[in-house]
C-alpha cells in the first residue's frame, strides 16, 4: 500500500510541476503589456516601462519562473498587479466560495447519479432504463450556460422559486447560503449526472452478470443483500474514479456558472485576472485549482485501492 501511494504521490508532484510550467509560460503568451493593462491605453510609455520594471516582468522568463515557484512553495503567492496587495486572501476567499458551490453540486449529483444508474441497471432495456440513459445523455450534451439560462427563466423569472443571483446578503446563515446556491448548482448537476449515471449503470450491469452474484443468489441470499453486499461494492469501483476525474470538469464548469450567476468564486477570479493580465492572481488561482484536482484524484486512488486490493497488489 505504501509503495502504491508513493507512486501516485510522485505522479501528482510531476503533474503539478508541469501545470506550473504551463500556467506560467502560458500567461506570457497573453497579448499586451502588464504595465499598459494596469495604467490604461493613454498612459505614457515611459510610465509603462517603469511599472514593468518595478513589477519585474521585464526580467528573463526563467528568472521570473524560478522566483515565482520558489515563493509559491514557501506559501507566498505574490502581490496582485492590479490591487497591489497579497494575492493569497483573494484566492483563499474565492476557493472557499467555489468549494461551497462544488459541495452542493456534488452532494446532489453523486447520490442521484448512483441511484439513477442502479435503477437503470435493474431495469435494463426497459422504458425506465431508456428514460434515464437518454435523459442523462441529453443533459450532458447541453453546455452550462444554456441550461443555466433556461433554469433562470423557469425557476427564477417565471416561477420565482429561487433567486437568480448567487450573491446572498451579508451575514446570511448556512441555510440562506444553501438557498442561494441551489439554482447555480443545478446546471453542474445536469451536466455531471449523465456521465456518472452511465458509468454506475455499466458497473451495475457487469456486476449483476458476474459469477459471484449468481453464486450469492444460488446460496439463497435475499436479493436486497445481494445488491448491497456484493453488487454495489464492485459496481461502484469505476464510478469512484469517474467522480474524481469530474473534478477537473467541475473547475471548468464553475467559470461559466460563476459568471452567469455573478458568483465570486475561483473561476471568476481566474477569468478577471486573465483579462487584466494580473499574472500572480492568475497563476495562484490555477495552481490552487490544480492542487485541489490532484488531491481529489489521490483520495479516489486510495478509496479505489481499499475497495479493490488487486489494484495496490498489482502496483508492487
Amino acid at each position: 500500500m505504501k509503495r502504491f501511494l508513493a507512486r501516485r504521490f510522485t505522479y501528482a508532484i510531476i503533474t503539478l510541476f508541469v501545470l506550473s510550467l504551463l500556467v506560467f509560460f502560458g500567461g506570457q503568451v497573453l497579448p499586451g503589456s502588464v504595465g499598459r493593462a494596469i495604467l490604461g491605453p493613454f498612459a505614457d510609455q515611459q510610465a509603462v516601462d517603469a511599472l514593468n520594471h518595478q513589477l519585474g516582468v521585464d526580467k528573463p522568463l526563467l528568472v521570473q519562473y524560478g522566483y515565482w515557484i520558489w515563493n509559491f512553495l514557501r506559501g507566498d503567492m505574490g502581490q496582485s498587479y492590479v490591487y497591489r496587495t497579497p494575492v493569497a486572501p483573494f484566492v483563499i476567499t474565492a476557493v472557499g466560495q467555489s468549494l461551497k458551490l462544488a459541495a452542493v453540486a456534488f452532494a446532489v449529483v453523486v447520490p442521484l447519479s448512483i441511484l439513477g444508474g442502479t435503477v437503470a441497471a435493474l431495469n435494463v432495456n426497459r422504458p425506465v432504463d431508456r428514460i434515464i440513459t437518454l435523459g442523462g445523455l441529453s443533459a450532458t450534451m447541453l453546455p452550462e450556460f444554456v441550461t443555466g439560462i433556461v433554469l433562470i427563466l423557469v425557476f427564477g423569472v417565471w416561477l420565482r422559486w429561487l433567486p437568480i443571483s448567487a450573491a446572498w446578503p451579508d451575514g446570511a446563515g448556512p441555510l440562506t447560503q444553501l438557498y442561494y446556491l441551489i439554482l447555480p448548482a443545478m446546471p453542474l448537476v445536469l451536466v455531471l449526472f449523465g456521465y456518472i449515471a452511465r458509468m454506475a449503470r455499466a458497473g451495475m450491469v457487469e456486476a449483476l452478470d458476474s459469477d459471484y452474484t449468481r453464486t450469492a443468489v444460488l446460496k439463497g441470499l435475499p436479493w436486497r443483500k445481494v445488491i448491497w453486499r456484493h453488487v454495489l461494492r464492485n459496481a461502484l469501483l469505476p464510478t469512484i474514479i469517474v467522480i474524481a476525474t469530474q473534478t477537473a470538469f467541475l473547475i471548468g464548469g464553475l467559470l461559466v456558472t460563476e459568471k452567469l450567476f455573478r458568483y465570486q468564486g475561483v473561476g471568476l477570479l481566474i477569468f478577471s485576472a486573465a483579462q487584466s493580465k494580473d499574472f500572480p492572481m492568475l497563476q495562484a488561482g490555477v495552481m490552487v485549482g490544480g492542487i485541489a484536482l490532484v488531491v481529489a484524484t489521490l483520495i479516489a486512488d486510495m478509496l479505489y485501492s481499499l475497495l479493490n486490493p488487486r489494484i495496490r497488489l498489482g502496483a508492487d
